[in-house]
């Protein structure tokens, strides 16, 4: 029986929805499972930052090339490779037995997850051409996007709690499988006959340098002072290189000059935010709820429910305030919001008695603030700039979103350990030479040396209560840093909105049509 094209278009959206279903459920699930996977593959506290961030770096990389090679070679052809090479990498995720093979696995895994979230949009855009029908398409992925971000924390500890830590990646195997199943069967293939040469040196640069930064900012003191000072040196020669490349490119995949936009700007700063904030966060905090409150993986994924589903719900009211107000209200009015979040769940963690019931007033302010700015920001980036330039302007977008994550992963990291380490040293009764101390702050950080596992004691006569209010000002400096870095960026935004011309014109009309 042969399908109508309409019939077609639904099961290629089906296809590409269980794409970014995976997407969004490997950023969010595997956060859950990190103590988990520290205490079963014997890694450290540096490992689980490299566990999140080689899947970030690698997104990162990846984003800037997919949208050429596919439509050079073909979208539908690299979507395809994409989703059987993230089923592959998955399992090869789930039989790791080393967090060495751990943290390769993800980096293989953020490359075939970038890749096929490029190429999602890109087919979205070919098989719904009609404005109403693709602004619906669009939509729907959004919402199963949003559901597998959302849900994430949710199903992997589900699924630890049932299957054990492994299923958290191979349950991508039979998903992969049947997103394969009707892609190849329903999806058409579309190329751009036009497509420009892919910007070798300008990614291998950024990539080189955003990488460099974060290798810096986790292993500095490990490498000691003039091994930090090397790469930061390395590091600042590949930026320069890359924007030495793109300015000699006759398209360039970062043109500076849209940043004279300060409507553009304003909305960048806006993703700037949110991944200073926010998204990093969502490492630490299932950390925070195992290791500083003691709670089981279900019990943090109902937490952190609370932290992500505001974040599903409020798009929508987003949206709708800033066709009222304008995006320069609504954007720094839900980085406000998000700054107000991290501040309250600073003041619960430092209650008398932390639990859930003094988090979950920050968790949800968090969640509602980023439910608030998310789609404005990313309506502006593509909106303040001409149609010719929209697709460079969200490449700007998500790389300003994965650099920012994968640096402020590794600060929030190091601002952790260096606040645990000096509240022990505050603490202790007798010496600890500065190696020992790093390493049993790194240890508690990571959850190896949790209250009652038996590392703690004896080094330098600490008790269970003095580790947990180390832990405690560890978690709240990280949740201060977010709460001032949103507020910070905020303020900022707000200032370029507020001068940019055409935006304050657009605003008067829509206030105008509102009062109408």
């Amino acid at each position: 029986m042969t399908r109508s094209p309409a019939g077609k278009n639904a099961l290629a959206l089906l296809a590409v929805c269980l794409g970014a279903l995976m997407f969004g459920l490997e950023i969010t699930s595997v956060p859950v499972i990190l103590p988990t996977l520290e205490r079963a593959l014997g890694g450290d506290f540096q490992d689980m930052q490299w566990v999140m961030n080689a899947y970030t770096l690698a997104c990162t990389t990846v984003l800037m090339a997919t949208g050429t090679l596919a439509d050079r070679f073909g979208r539908k052809r690299v979507f395809v490779i994409s989703v059987t090479a993230f089923g592959a990498t998955s399992a090869l995720c789930g039989f790791a037995r080393s967090m060495e093979v751990l943290i390769v696995g993800r980096f293989l895994q953020g490359l075939a997850g970038g890749a096929m979230l490029i190429c999602s949009i890109a087919l979205l855009s070919h098989a719904f051409q009609d404005a109403r029908d693709r602004s619906r398409a669009f939509a729907i992925w959004g919402i199963v996007s949003g559901v597998g971000l959302g849900f994430g924390p949710l199903v992997g500890s589900a699924i630890i709690a049932l299957a054990g830590w492994k299923w958290i990646f191979l349950v991508h195997l039979p998903l992969a499988v049947l997103t394969l199943a009707i892609a190849v069967r329903t999806v058409a293939e579309s190329r751009d006959p036009a497509a420009r040469h892919l910007d070798v040196a300008g990614i291998a640069s950024l990539s080189l340098s955003v990488f460099g930064l974060v290798y810096v900012i986790t292993q500095g003191p490990a490498l000691g002072l003039p091994g930090a000072a090397a790469v930061t040196v390395a590091t600042l020669a590949c930026f320069a290189a890359f924007l030495f490349a793109e300015q000699r490119q006759p398209h360039p995949m970062f043109d500076f000059t849209v940043f004279r936009n300060r409507a553009f700007s304003g909305a960048i700063l806006g993703c700037i935010a949110m991944n200073v904030s926010y998204w990093p966060f969502m490492i630490y905090l299932p950390i925070y709820l195992q290791i500083g409150l003691g709670y089981d993986p279900l019990s943090t994924g109902l937490c952190l429910l609370a932290y992500t589903l505001p974040a599903l719900i409020f798009p929508p009211l987003g949206e709708r305030m800033s066709l009222r107000y304008g995006a320069g209200v609504v954007i720094p009015l839900g980085l406000s919001t998000i700054g107000l979040g991290f501040v309250a769940m600073k003041l619960g963690s430092a209650a008398a008695q932390p639990g859930w019931p003094t988090m979950l007033p920050g968790l949800l302010l968090a969640g509602i603030g980023l439910g608030l700015t998310n789609t404005p920001v990313t309506n502006t980036t593509t909106a303040s700039v001409s149609s010719s330039r929209a697709g460079m302007a969200s490449g700007i977008d998500m790389s300003a979103r994965l650099i920012t994550l994968a640096v402020n992963i590794a600060v929030m990291g190091a601002l952790l350990v260096v606040r645990i380490a000096a509240a022990l040293r505050q603490a202790a009764t007798e010496s600890i030479d500065a190696g020992q101390l790093r390493a049993l702050a790194e240890g508690l950080a990571a959850g190896h040396a949790a209250p009652n596992g038996g590392s703690v004691a004896g080094v330098g006569g600490l008790p269970d209560i003095v580790v947990r209010h180390s832990l405690a000002d560890g978690f709240g400096a990280v949740m201060l840093y977010g709460g001032i870095g949103a507020w910070i960026l905020a303020g900022l935004s707000f200032m370029l909105f507020r001068t940019a011309p055409a935006l304050r014109a657009r605003q008067e009309t829509a206030a105008d049509c509102g009062a109408g």
